[in-house]
């Protein structure tokens, strides 16, 4: 089985090879494929709700990423067969839509990615089905959070261990884990580049930040347990110990002016 993502470990002081850093032409280029997916999962959440097939939302995604111009960047990747990876309660990431209908009181993540003129935009959100209980509430709001303070680390010069720091110390403060064996990522050209950006790590670790570089920051929160495993059809991630987890992911240009999500929902295109 291949991930998306690959396990991480960092030298310190160590640079990660083929880090680009983008010119205002491209990071808008980026930024139009992530307006795309914004739009994609905006528009999706008014069918998450009981009864709802997973499959269903894998073809209305397909259908307008087409429609803006753009390609699913997740379908055939790496034979990933595809639009959507959605993850129901206890899945991590990297779930298939199959036939299965979405049901009350279940968490959803949704991960979407899409490719226009050649550039990616990549971009996830977790979602509630009817009515969720306190708990599910609560590991939601801390892994949006966590989201949120890994991107306050994304300026130029710190480093990806501040952003996976920032990340590790909300999640766990909660008393939740995060996954180690997934991580975020560069993108442009490419859906993933370097540098891989943890959810966990050290301050000033990992390679220096700098202005103009793009990437994918993505907090992937377990409610117990941080160990995961792969199911029988090589793609989906699951928590070891069957509880419930949660995943948000924005693409984020670092700029002297502060970090820039390319990904923040800004049209009414949905």
């Amino acid at each position: 089985m291949m991930d998306f993502y690959q396990k991480v470990e960092f030298v310190d002081g160590e640079e990660c090879k083929m880090v680009h850093t983008r010119s205002d032409i491209e990071i808008d280029l980026i930024s139009q494929s992530c307006q795309i997916v914004a739009d994609t999962l905006e528009m999706l959440s008014g069918h998450i709700k009981p009864g709802t097939s997973l499959k269903m939302l894998d073809q209305l995604a397909e259908k307008y990423i087409i429609s803006r111009g753009a390609r699913p960047a997740f379908k055939g990747y790496m034979g990933f067969p595809a639009t959507l990876c959605i993850s129901v309660n206890d899945v991590v990431v990297h779930g298939i839509p199959t036939n299965n209908t979405l049901k009350d009181g279940q968490i959803v993540g949704i991960d979407c990615g899409a490719e226009l003129n050649g550039y990616y935009g990549d971009h996830a959100r977790t979602f509630s089905v009817g009515n969720i209980d306190p708990k599910k509430e609560k590991l939601m709001r801390v892994t949006r959070e966590s989201l949120e303070k890994g991107i306050a680390q994304a300026i130029p010069g710190n480093y990806v261990g501040d952003i996976g720091n920032a990340v590790q110390e909300h999640a766990e403060s909660n008393g939740y884990s995060v996954v180690r064996e997934l991580v975020g990522h560069g993108i442009g050209t490419e859906l993933h580049e370097e540098p891989q950006i943890p959810n966990y790590g050290q301050p000033k670790q990992g390679y220096q930040l700098k202005e103009g570089m793009v990437i994918a920051i993505e907090p992937m929160i377990n409610m117990g347990e941080k160990e995961i495993f792969t199911g029988n059809d090589g793609w989906t991630i699951f928590t070891k110990d069957g509880q419930d987890s949660a995943h948000f992911e924005h693409t984020i240009a670092i700029t002297n002016n502060g970090p820039v999500i390319l990904s923040q929902l800004t049209s009414n295109n949905a």
